[in-house]
């Protein structure tokens, strides 16, 4: 069996992401925009870029053998270990000058999400999962997460990236969900799932994910106890309308809803 890489490594990847994100964090960028179906303005900024290559060239160099899907630049590579990446998820709030963006870096063993980091360099946060478990770290310390359980719905704080992602019969879906809930905010991309990871939030909500949006995030949730799938009930690594929950009795509670 191959041994996996360490948190030491995560650890290195993401101080090269942030050599190129965080300089450029706050300034007058230039920004493009890129096709995605359903959005007339999908941002992309030279940090997303050049963070991800950055990304690459330590993997590469580590680890040749493994393949790589990044946001940015696709897919090379193949075989069995697979590194997902999205250099800054959150470029929305990234261009505002807003830090609930991150980068997210995963990798995939035979199709399974075994690691992961989100990095916040502006806050000094990471939050990574590995074999041993899920952790945080920060201003305020490292410790490891622990989802929190509040019982049912109406003690749940829900978070989404924004409102008009949901369409047609999902959006009276979504307010259904919003209505039974005692707490809903949009707007914190990858950060709201560290927060469920945490213990600070209970429910994510996000229709339509790539597999760079979720794959690093998958082990975070899962090693700190909580529940991440599809809304169909499957493994969340492809991608597609995801739902993570704090506890199985919310996460089966949202998918009810949210299924109809």
């Amino acid at each position: 069996m191959t041994t996996l890489p360490d948190a030491s490594f995560l650890f290195r990847l993401a101080d090269a992401a942030a050599r190129e994100t965080l300089p450029r964090f706050r300034t007058a960028l230039s920004v493009d925009s890129k096709p995605k179906e359903g959005f007339t303005f999908d941002p992309v900024t030279e940090a997303d870029r050049e963070a991800e290559k950055a990304i690459r060239a330590l993997i590469e160099a580590e680890y040749p053998s493994h393949a790589i899907l990044g946001e940015e630049f696709g897919l090379s590579g193949s075989g069995d270990h697979l590194w997902v990446i999205d250099p800054v998820d959150g470029t929305r709030p990234f261009i505002c000058g807003v830090p609930v963006w991150g980068t997210l870096i995963g990798l995939t063993v035979r199709g399974r999400a075994e690691l992961g980091i989100m990095s916040q360099p502006y806050t000094g946060e990471r939050f990574w999962a590995t074999g041993e478990g899920a952790f945080g770290d920060g201003p305020l310390g490292r410790k490891r997460l622990q989802v929190r359980d509040v019982g049912e719905l109406a003690g749940a704080t829900l978070f989404s990236s924004a409102p008009e992602l949901f369409r047609g019969p999902l959006k009276a879906r979504f307010q259904s969900l919003v209505d039974q809930v005692r707490l809903t905010r949009f707007g914190a991309d990858c950060y709201a799932f560290a927060m469920l990871a945490a213990g600070h939030v209970d429910i994510c909500v996000e229709p339509g994910l790539q597999p760079y949006d979720i794959v690093a995030l998958t082990p975070i949730v899962e090693r700190a106890g909580g529940v991440v799938t599809t809304f169909s009930g499957d493994r969340p690594e492809n991608g597609g309308d995801v739902v993570a929950a704090a506890t199985p009795a919310l996460h089966e509670a949202a998918l009810r809803i949210l299924n109809g």
